[in-house]
């Protein structure tokens, strides 16, 4: 990790993404962590999904998410951390009325930097999904397929 300060309104090297709908900003990459900032709209989701060998977390900073672990939700707001370990599925939801922001992280950083790279603007679902498998992150089929 390079010594500094990555400022508020900005990226890591001027980089941010457009993954699932919402910006995400990175502030931090090594490869022990990634950590990054991000703004999720009203009405949109990360559908549950697993990383086998990452741990991840979020911190909230405004706004309200809904974390599912199989039938389990969980409501976090502001201040609020979420822990979601290694090989534990997880989906991120915003369906508070309002937009959140919040400061993710994982450890080790593994393949997610690259990851959220190549999803900028990917929209197709089919491809998000071969995408994040080649990334160690694996969705989990729709409750509806077979």
């Amino acid at each position: 990790m390079q010594q500094g300060i990555t400022p508020a309104a900005e990226g890591l090297e001027g980089k941010s993404w457009n993954v699932v709908g919402h910006t995400y900003t990175p502030k931090l990459l090594s490869p022990n962590a990634f950590i990054w900032h991000a703004h999720i709209p009203d009405g949109t989701f990360v559908p549950p999904h697993i990383h086998p060998t990452q741990d991840e977390w979020i911190v909230m900073l405004e706004g309200h998410l809904e974390v599912e672990f199989g039938g389990d939700v969980h409501k976090a707001g502001p201040g609020d951390t979420i822990r979601m370990p290694m090989g534990i599925a997880h989906g991120i939801f915003n369906r508070s009325g309002k937009d959140a922001t919040c400061v993710f992280g994982v450890a080790p950083s593994r393949k997610l930097f690259d990851l959220f790279t190549k999803l900028d603007g990917v929209t197709d679902p089919d491809e998000l999904v071969r995408i994040s498998a080649e990334h160690e992150v694996d969705f989990l089929p729709p409750p509806d397929a077979a």
